[in-house]
Parts: structure tokens; sequence; C-alpha cells
């Protein structure tokens, strides 16, 4: 079992795997996980039912729908009736932003990749962070961010119908602080599509500033972009990596399956 670099400040890849089941590569790969922030596994091929068990290696396994603990990632609404909503991955989000307790990690296995567009794009808010300023950081100190379904939908339907809107709010909200302080020390930010806005900011200071947290946040320096091979297995550390779909065809036939690994650690 072999590793190397995804990019100098995070991400990690694994090769030579002959045992996915191995107590020893699970290990690595949560240690990975959590200090690297993303891990690749190439040409795996992984099927619903094996990639259903290594993810409860890792954890708890969420059903994102009721007695489904796969999730279907394609634009095609034939495949999965999510289709409509998940143009709003080509924006920069963390997923669970508007749940008490976000999940840990999400792992993706590529099934069929798009000819053009369609790679997935990763960013270290951990990092960014930690190469903040010290004046940033002050700055941001004890800022709290209303996250919302309907921010992250707004990304992509900017007009949207009454009938849109009156859908996206029944869902719920969830306040966070920009600055997630962990219980083991570290701390990352809490950025992205579905932050509507700092609480109690004038709504165009907020919406400047958490532009600006998330431009800093998602500059290469502090990103990894994935070229997806079929068999491919992704995962990565929910609650400080944000990532991005970038824009594919929904004709593409783009295929993707997805685990959810449920967290422990709400948001402060």
């Amino acid at each position: 079992m072999e590793s190397v670099a995804l990019s100098p400040l995070f991400g990690t890849e694994f090769r030579r795997i002959e045992n996915l089941d191995d107590d020893v590569v699970v290990a690595r790969v949560l240690e990975a996980l959590k200090w690297r922030g993303v891990v690749l596994i190439r040409g795996l091929h992984l099927d619903n039912d094996a990639q259903i068990a290594f993810s409860r290696r890792l954890g708890e396994v969420v059903e994102p729908v009721k007695n489904e603990k796969i999730m279907t990632v394609s634009l095609d609404p034939e495949k999965t009736a999510s289709a409509q909503y998940l143009k709003g991955t080509f924006s920069w989000h963390i997923d669970d932003t508007t749940n008490k307790v976000p999940a840990k990690a999400t792992t993706l296995t590529a099934r069929q990749v798009a000819e053009v567009g369609g790679r997935t794009e990763f960013a270290s808010t951990y990092a960014a962070y930690e190469q903040m300023s010290e004046h940033e950081k002050k700055r941001y100190e004890g800022l709290r961010v209303v996250h919302s379904f309907e921010a992250a939908q707004r990304t992509v339907y900017p007009d949207p119908t009454d009938e849109q809107v009156e859908l996206w709010r029944k869902l719920p909200q969830n306040e966070s602080s920009l600055i997630w302080d962990r219980r083991d020390g570290r701390r990352s930010l809490v950025v992205g599509a579905t932050a509507d806005h700092v609480v109690g900011m004038d709504p165009d200071e907020s919406r400047r500033l958490l532009d600006d947290v998330l431009a800093w946040s998602t500059q290469k320096q502090f990103s990894y972009l994935h070229e997806w091979e079929v068999g491919d297995l992704v995962l990565w550390d929910n609650t400080g990596i944000l990532h991005r779909a970038e824009s594919y065809d929904s004709a593409s036939g783009r295929l993707m399956q997805r685990t959810t690994i449920a967290g422990d650690e709400p948001w402060t």
C-alpha cells in the first residue's frame, strides 16, 4: 500500500491496495481522511454493496432517501428524482450545513464519466483558515452565519418562481459559527452556497464578507481538481472540505453513486 499527496496542503491517493476490508487499510484511510481531508483510490470499480460495506467500516451509513443507503448522482431525471436540485452542486458547498450535526464524510464512486466537464473540485477550509492573517482571523471571530437551502438554490435559479421559493422555505435553516472550533482543537471555515447571511450584519456588507471568505478559501493553493476515471472512489471530510461539480450536460451519461457517513460533532 503506497500513498502520494494530491496537493501540497491536503489530499492523499492510495495505491496498491489489495484488500479494502483489511483493518490496516481502513485505519490508514480514516487517518488520511481526518488529516488530509480527501482520499482517492483509483480502479476499485465497487458495486453498490461493496461501496456500502466499505462505508460501514468508516462509520454509520446515513440513508439520503428512506431505505436507500446509496444515492444516485445524475442530472438525468430518469435516473434520480433529485436531478433538478443537483445543479446546485455546481457551486462551492459543504453538505448538511442546514442540519444541526453535519455528515462526517462522503464517498463517491464513478460509474460513468462525462466527456466534457463533470470534474469535481475540492478546497480545504482548514488550510484556508491556517493561512489567514491574524487580522482576518480576528475580524471573523465570533461571527455567526445562517445557512439555508434557498440560498444554495438561488445560485442556480436567481429569479425563482413563487412556488420554488415556497418549497425552499419549507426546509429548515441552521446557524453556525463562521469559524468552527472543533473538539480536537483544529479550526475550519463554514462557508459556501448555503451561507445566506451573517447574523446582525447589514445585508450588503454580509454578502461581501461571505463572498470574500469563499473566494479566499477556494484559491488554487487550497484546491484540488479531480479528473474522474470510471471505477474511482473518492472520500472527503464533509465538515472541512468544500466541494463542487464542474458543469456538465444532463445528456452526458455522467453517473456517480454516493454514500454518506454520519457525523457526531454538531456545528458550534
